[in-house]
């Protein structure tokens, strides 16, 4: 059964009913694939359970960046504000942010030309009308942004600004309940591109769905390079090994802890086992019927397990490796992770951005970096975080869509009087 709690006046929690769905799908394969669609096939799924939980949004104020907790010999202050909903983040060679907005799909360029460590005036609009717009990487000179069906590039001119975007890819898959697109040129100077399942879970009708696919930098060639990622939306190359890591965000109706939220090692040609198993390797008992030509039980041990879990319903976003020098050298080559937060989840969890330790390469445990935008009564929020950057002086940083700021954390060495750090 579904279950739910009392409403309060700062949070509404609902009971929902028991779910039983009938999902049209079709079987995955364990190998590479082709973007064409396969006959879908009735599938059946079992109760569903969970909480719908949303604490009350409290406003930003400048003010607030005092109060978040962060480790001993950090500072957060604010970077911008008043930017309505801003999602990703990438910088520019010459230092300059840019920060895409979905809702009015649009990307906007900041820069901090005296050092203080917030934006010079009013952001700049360089590029507009490209509808639903998220994903974003700086590659030298050119631009890159990812809608829900299309890529696009744009070169950059020296004042920071940007040329007319020129399609190259024109047929992802449908969004569905996943159309937040991230992509990314990688070491090897292909197009990465993550495309989100279009359900909490079923199996696919097409082959696109719920992967990272792999292209020349001009769009050609694709092809799905890993699949049974459900929703990774937050990735990148570790600086020292480049290796590839991801975080993917694990399905609800599963109750407060099930399935949790994966970091994954993401390598060409493995399967990371959605919608039949999480975390490492675990049979997900949610769908009631087996993959076409096989059992859950023969599949999973053939998938590529998670090689650490974090909090189910965290809802990891943008996750950033550190390869500045400002913060201590035990951080570098680390991760930034923003965990948006929960909705699916009674008490709330996320709201924060959390640090993946690696050492020789391996990541071995979390922490929390940047916290305090959930109320300690989990009652309330401040912020719900989407994109995570290091600036060009090393500092981090966070956008967060819902009281458009985005903060800044530096390291000064100092610990304010009454802060003990984390």
């Amino acid at each position: 059964m579904v279950t739910g709690g009392e409403s309060t006046a700062s949070r509404r929690v609902a009971a929902v009913a028991s779910l039983v769905a009938l999902m049209v799908s079709a079987a995955p394969s364990l190998g590479a694939g082709t973007a064409a669609a396969q006959k879908p096939r009735a599938r059946k799924v079992t109760a569903l359970s969970g909480y719908m939980s949303t604490p009350a949004k409290r406003p930003f104020s400048d003010a607030l960046a005092k109060s978040l907790a962060v480790p001993a010999g950090f500072e957060v202050s604010v970077f911008a504000s008043g930017l309505g909903a801003p999602r990703m983040l990438a910088v520019g060679d010459d230092g300059t942010v840019y920060v895409t907005r979905r809702d009015s799909g649009d990307v906007l360029a900041l820069r901090d030309g005296d050092g203080d460590g917030r934006a010079d005036g009013a952001p700049r609009k360089v590029v507009s009308s490209l509808p639903q717009v998220h994903g974003i990487h700086v590659q030298g000179s050119r631009l890159y942004l990812a809608t829900v069906k299309e890529v696009f590039v744009t070169d950059l001119r020296p004042d920071g600004s940007a040329a007319d975007p020129r399609m190259i890819i024109g047929d992802l898959p449908d969004g569905g309940q996943h159309p937040n697109r991230t992509l990314a040129v990688g070491p090897d100077g292909m197009l990465y591109v993550s495309i989100g399942s279009d359900c909490n879970a079923c199996v696919e009708t097409n082959d696109e769905h719920a992967t990272i696919l792999r292209a020349k930098p001009d769009g050609s060639e694709r092809g799905v390079f890993a699949r049974g990622l459900r929703n990774t939306v937050g990735w990148g190359w570790h600086p020292e090994t480049h290796e590839l890591w991801g975080m993917d965000q694990g399905s609800d109706w599963r109750g407060n802890d099930a399935p949790p939220e994966e970091l994954n090692m993401i390598q060409g040609g493995a399967h990371y086992g959605w919608p039949f198993c999480y975390g490492d390797k675990v049979v997900d008992r949610l769908l009631a019927s087996d993959p076409q030509g096989s059992t859950k039980e023969d599949l999973c041990p053939r998938t590529a397990g998670a090689v650490l879990s974090y909090q189910a319903h965290s809802a990891p976003i943008q996750l950033a490796f550190y390869a500045g020098s400002q913060f201590p050298a035990e951080y570098r080559s680390d991760a930034f992770v923003a965990m948006r937060g929960s909705w699916n989840r009674e008490p709330p969890t996320g709201y924060k951005v959390v640090r993946v330790h690696f050492q020789s390469g391996k990541p071995v445990r979390f922490s929390d970096f940047l916290s305090g935008f959930l109320s300690a009564d989990r009652q309330s929020y401040s912020a719900r975080l989407a994109g995570v950057a290091v600036a060009r002086d090393g500092a981090v940083l966070v956008s967060d869509d819902t009281n458009g700021a985005i903060y800044r954390v530096a390291y000064t060495g100092k610990t304010p009087a009454g802060k003990s750090g984390q």
